[in-house]
């Protein structure tokens, strides 16, 4: 009977316990969805919005760097937005292609300037007349520069 009571404790402190629950959250709306692609000749294009405010949109194609160059790459060019915590809209354009990813915005820092003398001394290199052989090697690069003492 002592075994039977005890069992019947044990069940009723587990089934007491606490029951963790789940966190529920209401389904954010999609105000409207679109889709084209992927096409044949690489091209797609893409958008949505929800019912929060977030909005995004994407198109893209492939880019031929025309005869003589095997390379081709996939560009892509779109935008989103959405409101940020402290109610500010944030809104990012952006490239992608081969250049790199390029975004635009007014929320994302920009670098500073380039000072004057060093600006001066990348304009000096970049007019300097660079020539290669078949091979693709520098022509007349001369003999190693030092840098330091000698």
């Amino acid at each position: 009977m002592i075994k039977c009571a005890a069992v019947l404790m044990l069940v009723g402190c587990a089934l007491a316990r606490p029951q963790l629950q789940a966190a529920y959250t209401t389904p954010i709306p999609i105000i409207s969805q679109s889709q084209s692609g992927p096409n044949l000749d690489g091209s797609y294009s893409w958008a949505y919005q929800t019912g929060n405010g977030i909005s995004a949109d994407e198109s893209g194609y492939v880019k031929n760097f025309g005869a003589g160059e095997p390379n081709e790459i996939q560009t892509a060019q779109g935008r989103f937005s959405y409101t940020a915590p402290n109610g500010e809209i944030v809104q990012l354009e952006y490239t992608a292609d081969e250049n790199g990813f390029v975004p635009r915005g007014s929320h994302i820092p920009t670098p500073p300037p380039i000072p004057e003398a060093i600006q001066r001394a990348l304009d000096f290199i970049a007019s300097q007349p660079q020539k290669y052989d078949d091979n693709g090697n520098l022509i007349g690069g001369g003999a190693p520069q030092r840098y330091g003492r000698r």
